[in-house]
């Protein structure tokens, strides 16, 4: 579907699990380590921005390569 080779494509998910772990450790950081508010809500917007992009990162990588 892509034109991208696999080994590009290996990285793309790499980078998308990457966001994800990243995501997950600033909701954890916003809601149980930050006491301040206007923090808390920056953080959770970072995290649900790179989880947005994480999953759009995933239709690259489920769109599979053209290459043969």
């Amino acid at each position: 579907m892509f034109n991208i080779t696999r080994m590009d494509l290996m990285w793309v998910s790499f980078y998308s699990l990457g966001l994800m772990l990243l995501a997950m450790g600033l909701i954890y950081v916003a809601r149980f380590k930050v006491s301040n508010r206007p923090l808390s809500i920056v953080l959770s917007l970072l995290a649900y921005g790179s989880l947005i992009l994480s999953g759009l990162l995933m239709v690259i990588v489920l769109g599979g390569s053209s290459h043969a």
